[in-house]
């Protein structure tokens, strides 16, 4: 017997095009939670829309955004609409640690934490083991990774530069690190994709976005089947 949110995608499935619905199943093909992404006090707008939209192009679902100094802003331009396909995490609690609680549930979830640091300690992206679930640690525009996210983290990472300027953009760096642990992981046999209660639950997701007046289509349907 099929379960509620089953019948409701299904009944959804009906205002949304084949072309539209075979994309979708290409894209939860390739999506993962095996590696997410932590944003610390991001305070420019341009920068954090830049980076979701390329955490979305590449086949995140999770991004966890820290807000203990500065808050979460984006520019609908730059962002494209990525975050309508993300899971966004924001960890904003008044008077906590938030990114001490953010830590904490990754770890809870399996994540070894590595946060990227220009510190001669840390190792190369080229060299970091996908073997295990891995949360990427980014900190702000000007004073990079909190003191508290460095002494907790699991590994310092660094990306490899070759020229005179200091550090990449938060954007590109996040890129660089994606690509090299994705295109390690997509090679790998490690059991990387989403599992298919998670797949039912982003098709759903996404069904409700994507079906004009979504809402309203369902609960029609759902007292329909009462």
């Amino acid at each position: 017997m099929l379960s509620k949110e089953q019948r409701v995608i299904h009944h959804l499935s009906q205002y949304v095009t084949e072309h539209k619905k075979a994309f979708i199943e290409k894209v939860l093909a390739v999506r993962t939670r095996h590696i997410t992404l932590v944003l610390e006090n991001i305070y420019q707008s341009q920068n954090a829309s830049a980076t979701l939209r390329t955490c979305e192009c590449l086949g995140l679902q999770d991004v966890h955004i820290i807000e203990d100094t500065s808050n979460y802003g984006t520019n609908k331009k730059v962002l494209k609409g990525a975050n309508k396909w993300l899971d966004l995490h924001r960890h904003k609690m008044k008077g906590f640690n938030n990114t001490e609680i953010c830590f904490r549930n990754l770890r809870q979830s399996g994540y070894k934490i590595l946060v990227t640091d220009p510190s001669p300690d840390g190792i190369s992206v080229n060299e970091v083991a996908i073997d295990q679930k891995i949360a990427i640690v980014m900190g702000n525009e000007l004073q990079g990774t909190s003191k508290y996210a460095i002494e907790h983290a699991d590994q310092k990472i660094v990306v490899p530069m070759f020229g005179f300027t200091e550090s990449f953009n938060i954007s590109v760096c996040a890129a660089l690190c994606l690509n090299t642990f994705l295109t390690k992981l997509r090679l790998s046999e490690i059991n990387w994709q989403l599992t298919e209660p998670e797949k039912e639950m982003l098709r759903l997701q996404w069904f409700r976005k994507i079906v004009r007046r979504s809402d309203l289509i369902e609960q029609e349907f759902l007292r329909s089947i009462a």
